[in-house]
């Protein structure tokens, strides 16, 4: 691939909707009387603002510029690239930094001393490219191996690209229990753990940490949300799963 954008056009127009409703302003306070009172007003405690989530966009991508430093003490090295869908708000090179950070962490994959990752451009080789893209595309590009995403899930396919609903990324899952990051983690770590042959298992038990290949996004199934596939230097599992 190249380093500017990938040609997979869908011709279609790009949409963007929010997924709550903004709160917040101004609250009046008492007018002022007729006798020349000065009027005053409140400010309303800040409510953070529901991120705008673009349903659609052009299905062409933009990469991440740059190479970044081999992490991992020890094992072969897997490249990979990153990729945002054009006009959805999100700049590759934050939405990278958030990735190199996440496949960084030494509760990441490289924790088991058998494997080192590093980011490359996109004119570069790479073992698997992860993009971000919006519902729409991802369901377009996961129905490439007969995967049905609802526009929701993410999915890794066997040509090695990584593919991360933007609503995923922005809003993750009703109910998770956990910050937005814990989230991010666990998607990133989940599908690049399914490039690395790893496949899915079930929680463990109520109450424990869901396994970071356990489908955290279908529900925790009375697990705790966790992002990482090592959790204190050990390698943490479930029962694997019938599929």
């Amino acid at each position: 691939m190249s380093g500017g954008l990938v040609a997979v056009d869908v011709s279609r127009a790009s949409k963007a909707e929010p997924n709550a409703a903004q709160a917040g302003g101004l609250v009046p306070g008492d007018r002022a009387s007729a006798a020349g009172s000065t009027a005053t007003a409140s400010i309303a405690p800040a409510v953070a603002s529901a991120p705008v989530v673009a349903q659609s966009g052009p299905g062409s991508f933009a990469f991440a510029p740059g190479q970044r430093p081999v992490v991992g003490r020890s094992g072969g090295v897997q490249r990979y690239r990153v990729a945002v869908e054009n006009g959805v708000g999100v700049a590759p090179e934050t939405f990278a930094a958030a990735v190199d950070a996440i496949l960084a962490d030494p509760r990441g994959w490289t924790a088991g001393g058998d494997l080192r990752l590093q980011r490359v451009s996109g004119g570069t080789a790479a073992a698997f490219t992860i993009y971000l893209a919006t519902p729409e595309t991802s369901e377009e590009m996961c129905r490439d191996e007969f995967m049905e995403t609802a526009q929701y899930t993410n999915c890794r396919l066997s040509d090695g690209r990584v593919v991360i609903n933007l609503a995923r990324w922005l809003t993750a899952i009703p109910g998770y229990g956990a910050p937005l990051e814990v989230y991010q983690a666990y998607v990133i770590n989940h599908e690049v753990g399914h490039q690395l042959r790893q496949w899915h298992e079930l929680c463990p038990g109520p109450g424990r940490p869901a396994p970071v290949m356990q489908q955290q996004t279908l529900g925790l199934q009375g697990c705790v949300a966790n992002g990482w596939p090592y959790l204190d230097g050990v390698r943490y599992r479930g029962p694997a799963a019938s599929q």
